[in-house]
């Protein structure tokens, strides 16, 4: 269970580096939405990227596992930092396989039977990790958990869960704007048009 103080300290420090933006955001699967949480800009701020590294750590620490995977591209900064506080190695599916080299679909060094903690930024309807996981469990690897810093509640548990997977998250994408909305980071209105578009 991660501490509250520190999920604000969290949310507060994403918003400030402005990785939380507003606007109309075109997301992966096509739809539309209001607000986009950009993670990728963690790479540019190590001692945040340590301190959701940590939480991680805290929400898997009764998860049993060999090797960390990190979902390209947003997740590898904090898979990085998650294993280099754990000193589980990493591994990391490729996005596309290179058509040059070694032609791994999958990087780093791994076994058949090597159970896999799945290392996320964010889950908005699952589908993309659902994919990630695909090869890793081709190349025999046994994937049980993900875990993520946001879940955005828009399905994304319930798919994953379907197919079977456990997903574990420090925070929520309404908890994130109740904590926003408390600290005056965002208006009462954009709290409120927020959460009718999560349904709340």
């Amino acid at each position: 269970m991660v501490d509250k103080n520190i999920k604000t300290d969290i949310c507060l420090q994403l918003f400030d580096i402005g990785a939380v933006k507003f606007g109309s955001f075109k997301l992966k699967d096509g739809s539309m939405s209001p607000i986009y949480i950009d993670l990728r800009m963690l790479a540019s701020y190590p001692k945040l990227l340590k301190l959701i590294a940590k939480q991680l750590i805290e929400i898997s620490k009764e998860l049993r596992y060999d090797k960390v995977a990190g979902i390209p591209y947003a997740a590898l900064c904090i898979a990085c930092a998650f294993s280099l506080e754990t000193d589980k190695p990493m591994i990391y599916p490729r996005k596309e396989v290179k058509e040059y080299g070694t032609r791994k679909q999958i990087e780093g060094v791994f076994n058949a039977g090597d159970k896999i903690l799945v290392i996320d930024d964010l889950i908005t309807k699952g589908l993309s990790k659902i994919e990630a996981i695909k090869p890793l469990e081709e190349a025999g690897l046994i994937v049980k958990d993900i875990v993520v810093l946001l879940d955005r509640e828009q399905g994304g548990k319930q798919a994953v869960e379907a197919e079977g997977y456990s997903l574990h998250s420090v925070l929520s994408l309404s908890e994130m704007l109740a904590i926003l909305f408390e600290n005056k980071r965002i208006t009462k209105k954009q709290f409120e048009e927020l959460e009718a578009y999560l349904g709340k």
